[in-house]
Parts: C-alpha cells; structure tokens; sequence
C-alpha cells in the first residue's frame, strides 16, 4: 500500500516480468532496433485526487466516500487500525489468523453459505491484515451493494470461528509455513527479517507468526483479538465507486450502525530495533539449489519520515526500476540474474531497507561483489540526466495506480493506517521533481550505508561458502533453517 512499497512491487514485477517478456529477438531484414538508448520521456500528467467526501455513523465509525462513475461498481473496505504488530507476545500471527476465519462462519451462515450468498451477488468479499492494520474488502455491482453490504458487516462483525473451520485453516497455514522451508525466495526473506530484528521484535517474524504459534493460538485467542481490537473507534470505512454519500450512507448505517465500542484498544509499543554495527554474513544451506537467493540490507525508517519523495527517488535509481543500478549491472551487463532490485518497506515503525536479487549459484560471489558495487557507487551524486529520468519515471508511473477502483482504494487506504494528509496525492509529483542531487546523496549517506548491513544468502553451502569466505565482505556464519523459523 505504501507508496515506495507500491513503486517497488512495480518495478519489481516489471524486472520479472520483463526477464521472461523480453528475450532477443531474431534480426528482420530492417535489423534490429536500437535499445542502447531510452525513449525521451513525456511531461507528468496532471493529477488531482477525487473529492474525498468524509461523514461519521450514529456509532462513531468513520466514512469516507470518493466517487468514480466511470464504471457501474463499487468497492467498500473496512479498515481495521491494528494488524500483526498488535500481535500478543507468544501468539503472532493471531492478527492475521483472525483476519483469515472472518469469512469461515459469520452471521448464521457457514463458509460455504456465504461464498454462494457473496458469488450470488456477482461480488467478492477478500479478509487480510498487515503489520499495520487489517482489511474486510467488499467488490460489488453498485445494483446489488445494498444486499452485499450486510453480508460484509456480518463477516467483519459477527464471525463465530468455528472449530471444524479452524483446524482446517489452520491446517492449511501450517502446511504454507512447511512449504517456505522449501522456497528459496521466501526463506532468504524470512531470515534476513529474524536476523536483522530479531526473534522477539515483531518485524523479525512474518505476519503469519511461526509453526509453533500458529500450533498454540486457540479460538479464544482469536475472539479475543476481534472483541479487543475490531470496534468503531479503531476502524475506518471507505467507500469507493459510482455512488454519492447521499446513496450510501443509509445502506452503511443499517449495516454498520449498531457495531458498539466494547473498550479501550490495546496500543502494543514495538521495541526500538538496534542499528547494525558492523557488516555480518549468513549463509544457509539449500543443498542443489541452482540459484542463491541474496539479501543485504539494515533497518529503514518508517512511513511518517519527512525524506519520504527522496528516499522514492533514490530507491528507484538503487534498485526500484527495471532500468536501475543493480538490475542493469545484475542482468542486463552480468547476466547473473532475471533482476535484482531494492525496496524500502515502510510501516507504523521502521520497516527494512533490502536489496535482493535471486543470482546463478556459480555466481554467488561476483554477485555479491556487484552488488557492493553499487551500494557504494551510491555515494557521489547522481549526474542531472539520471536524476531526471528516475523523477520523471516515478512521476509518470504515479496516476495509474488510481485508474481503477480497487486502486484508488488501496491508496487512499494509506492516508487513514498512516494518518496521511489528504494533500499527500496532490503534493506527490510536485516533491518528486523536486528532490536534489545533494538529496540523493543525503539519503544514500543516511540510509545505505554497505558497512553497516547484513547480508544473507540461501545457496547450496557446497557451491557457494568457500567463494563467499574469500569475498571478505565480513564475517561469516553458518545459520540453519530452523533457527531463522523457529
């Protein structure tokens, strides 16, 4: 959701993407055409967020409607002000467990009763919970929301986390965390967050906690959380689509009205991660792997930063587009991966700075050198014409993410989990354009520093430690799958 997030998963799905799309093509009788040099770029677009008209129920509960008539259909979100970070010590994952069994019984109506009532409606009904908050999202024709909302307030409000309902889910999530032992990609990802956090921090563990919390989280647990943390005064409903408040606001009353604050929210205070010291190095062992999976990074900052436009800018030129410094040096020049990128993942706390990328297991240690490379490389300013270009691709790339109404939601969703200002959209070009050389270089000598970030690498040991050990990136140790899980 959050802006350099939803950049970088961009990019990041175009560097995928592009590295399957994208292959050599075959000389036509006009040849080849030159791709030394990128298309100049347009001017940005002008943008204006819609009108966000706000109101407040009988009960309290927040509203905001924003009207997009382009298309006959609307999305209603709930959003929840607390997600994995509220997470009870010896129980993570209950937030996102209980987001999970919203939809396994509700109101009268089984899991399957409420499939076919939502699907009757042609609509779709998605429960989710994030570090920060969790989400009950409804999808609907503007002809049937007034029959799809009560189903959406009974899935929010009224769930009944039926025993059968919940081994099965938990059953199924169990099976999910065994299966990220197997997955190179997800595994580097987990122990880059334990080993940099720690197992006690709430960012060290996934939203999904672990085996053994997922194994002692009971029903109660999960009746807990909802009664504790899902009431009027910590929730937010936005309404998105061809409605006016004038339509909708009656059908939001009759559904939501009645829900009652039960007591004050529970506000968990995270600890303060402790900055890395020195350069580490861990390696664990996927015996066979064809490729290892490589992840270097440090503790962030988090969304309320005020270097927030510099940091987009100068994550983009690092690693956020496919035209960055690590996938053109990684793939395009190297040849060493499908794409190599970076991110700053932003939350309530500081979330992690990464740059990762999946490399040939025979080139594990070239790689990693590149990858130094380039953090380093970040230090001088950047010359004029890169600095435009990476302003101008964020810049034009920015209004698509609201073409649609699941997209205009999922943004507008940030100014409430992060109590942005409404001016945050409008504002958003404006101080992309204007962020400096000397800014960039402010970042890079603030946030990314290559002497003070772990690395790790998920690779077959037999192929890759020697070659690592004599990169002298820093110490090395040997860290086994389940004390990054556990």
């Amino acid at each position: 959701m959050m802006r350099v997030s939803s950049s970088l998963r961009r990019a990041w799905t175009v560097a995928c993407a592009t590295a399957l799309l994208f292959t050599p093509l075959a000389s036509g009788a006009q040849g080849a055409p030159d791709r030394s040099t990128p298309p100049a770029t347009g001017p940005a677009p002008t943008f204006a967020l819609p009108l966000i008209d706000k109101h407040t129920l009988t009960n309290g509960l927040s509203v905001w409607v924003v009207e997009m008539h382009e298309v006959p259909v609307v999305d209603v979100s709930l959003i929840v002000r607390s997600g994995a970070a509220a997470d009870p010590a010896g129980r993570f994952g209950v937030a996102s467990f209980t987001a999970a069994m919203l939809d396994e019984g509700a109101g009268g109506r089984d899991a399957l009763q409420l499939a076919d009532a939502i699907e009757s409606l042609g609509a779709t009904l998605t429960t989710s919970s994030s570090y920060d908050a969790s989400f009950v999202r409804l999808h609907a024709l503007v002809s049937t929301i007034d029959q799809a909302l009560p189903l959406m307030a009974d899935v929010a409000l009224r769930p009944t986390f039926p025993t059968t309902d919940l081994e099965r889910l938990r059953g199924q999530r169990l099976t999910d965390l065994l299966q990220l032992r197997d997955n190179p990609s997800a595994l580097a990802t987990a122990a880059f967050n334990r080993l940099l956090y720690g197992a006690d921090h709430r960012y060290g563990t996934g939203v999904a906690g672990t085996e053994a919390t997922n194994t002692a989280i009971t029903a109660d647990d999960l009746r807990a959380f909802h009664a504790a943390h899902y009431q009027p005064a910590n929730a937010h409903l936005l309404v998105v689509g061809d409605v006016t408040a004038a339509t909708v606001l009656p059908q939001l009353e009759q559904a939501f009205g009645a829900w009652k604050d039960t007591g004050v929210v529970p506000r968990p205070t995270l600890p303060t991660p402790a900055p890395v010291k020195a350069r580490r190095v861990y390696l664990i062992d996927k015996p066979g792997a064809a490729q290892s999976q490589i992840r270097i990074g440090a503790i962030g900052v988090a969304r309320d930063t005020p270097d927030y436009h510099a940091i987009d800018v100068t994550n983009t030129m690092l690693g956020g587009s496919f035209s960055s410094r690590l996938n053109q040096n990684l793939r395009e020049r190297n040849g060493y991966t499908y794409g190599a990128g970076s991110q700053f993942t932003m939350r309530q706390q500081a979330g992690p700075f990464v740059a990762l990328a999946g490399v040939q297991s025979d080139k594990t240690r070239e790689a990693l050198v590149e990858f130094f490379n380039e953090l380093t490389g970040m230090a001088p300013a950047p010359g004029a014409d890169e600095l435009t270009r990476v302003k101008n691709l964020e810049a034009l790339g920015f209004p698509g993410a609201f073409e649609t109404t699941t997209g205009m939601a999922a943004q507008v969703m940030d100014l409430v989990v992060y109590g942005l200002q409404e001016s945050f959209f409008d504002e958003y070009v404006p101080k992309i354009q204007a962020v400096t050389a000397a800014d960039v270089q402010r970042i890079v000598t603030q946030y990314i520093q290559p002497d003070h970030v772990i690395v790790v690498v998920v690779g077959d040991l037999k192929t890759i430690e020697q070659p690592v050990r004599d990169a002298k990136l820093g110490p090395v140790t040997v860290v086994k799958t389940e004390d990054v899980l556990k």
